[in-house]
């Protein structure tokens, strides 16, 4: 049921809508779809180790290019036999382009038709960044599948200025498959094109016609509302080729996560499970609890009592609310654990939902529990 230059394999698709479930092969193994990816930016996801992630069922995660590149560098990491090594981590590793990153420090970059020209955030130090070397360092720290570098686009942007960056994304796009010496590294291309569905449609013919290993939707959740957000996802979806897979960048809540599957999307990624949980905002099957509010200082509940993470089998409400208002180090640790176990365990209802062709049974019942707690 796939391409076989596709590194996607499709197992069931809903009758209902666009939602689909499948798996991946990278030259790491095999991960299934629709997927969450923790994100481990600098060779790390914050506050838990990879066992933990293993633990809880992750399969993939993410590191980032531009961190990489600057601290501790790409060449070091490609001397320890590359980041799975490094880190110690064996599933599979995505690695985004940098893009994003470089795009957030617009104050300290130039976009250029060369690359991106750029200080670092941590001494100032004059750097840059071509699509041929965004390719370079990712091949060089081993990941399984690259992205390429691309131009992020502000939000709000005049149509004018929404083509000339997604022009350029096309044309870096080229340059990054030219530099794509490792063909057992998946490339994927990222479509582009701001708020307006024609440019995005238009751009994903485009690297379509480039050629890619999957396509991601790139530049979304920048600031538009979230009926702007699924459109453009709806816009998208049906111009890329069904037989690859689809990653939507940067995104987001569990909603979020559902209603990008909904309309065929496969993998995620969003740094909100283990940025909330440092800031002590847990997600549960009933909505989000805030541990630090003192209606839980002595609640001797789990955080979540559907949820069988390490967290709450052994701790309860109370002494997380303790551990957050002592600030205590373990505090980032088991609130981190629950989050990503939960997002985990959503993309695993979500599949088996898929797979008996009841997903949309399954969607009605989620949102029906939110809001209870």
């Amino acid at each position: 049921m796939s391409d076989s230059s596709s590194p996607y394999t499709l197992l069931a698709r809903s009758s209902e809508c666009a939602a689909r479930r499948g798996q991946v092969r990278t030259r790491q193994g095999v991960f299934e779809t629709p997927v969450f990816m923790p994100v481990g930016t600098q060779g790390t996801v914050k506050a838990v180790t990879p066992d933990n992630l293993a633990e809880m069922g992750a399969q993939i995660i993410l590191g980032n290019t531009y961190h990489l590149f600057i601290r501790p560098g790409h060449r070091l990491v490609e001397r320890f036999g590359g980041l799975h090594r490094f880190m110690n981590w064996k599933g599979s590793i995505l690695t985004d382009s940098g893009g994003f990153q470089i795009f957030s420090l617009k104050d300290l970059a130039k976009i250029t038709e060369e690359g991106a020209a750029f200080r670092s955030h941590l001494d100032g130090s004059k750097l840059f960044l071509s699509p041929e070397d965004a390719i370079e360092v990712q091949q060089a720290l081993g990941s399984d599948i690259m992205m390429c570098l691309d131009t992020c686009i502000p939000y709000p942007a005049t149509r004018e200025e929404t083509i000339a960056s997604t022009e350029l994304t096309t044309r870096w796009a080229r340059r990054c498959r030219l530099a794509h010496s490792r063909r057992d590294r998946l490339l994927f291309g990222i479509v582009q094109g701001g708020m307006h569905a024609d440019l995005r449609q238009r751009h994903g013919q485009a690297l379509i016609d480039i050629g890619f290993d999957g396509y991601a939707i790139g530049g979304l959740s920048v600031g538009e509302d979230k009926e702007q957000m699924l459109a453009m996802i709806e816009a998208t979806v049906p111009v890329l080729p069904a037989e690859y897979p689809v990653y939507l960048m940067g995104v987001g809540t569990p909603e979020d996560l559902v209603e990008g599957v909904w309309r065929g999307v496969d993998m995620f990624d969003c740094v909100m499970p283990t940025r909330n949980a440092r800031n002590g905002s847990l997600f549960t099957s009933r909505g989000r609890l805030t541990i630090k509010n003192a209606r839980y200082r002595d609640d001797e509940r789990p955080v979540d009592e559907d949820c069988t993470c390490y967290t709450c089998r052994n701790y309860s409400r109370a002494y997380l609310s303790h551990l957050y208002h002592a600030r205590e180090i373990l505090s980032y640790h088991l609130n981190t654990i629950h989050n990503l176990h939960y997002y985990q365990n959503l993309m695993r209802q979500v599949r088996a939902a898929i797979e008996k062709d009841a997903f949309a049974a399954w969607r009605k019942d989620f949102y029906s529990k939110l809001g209870e707690e």
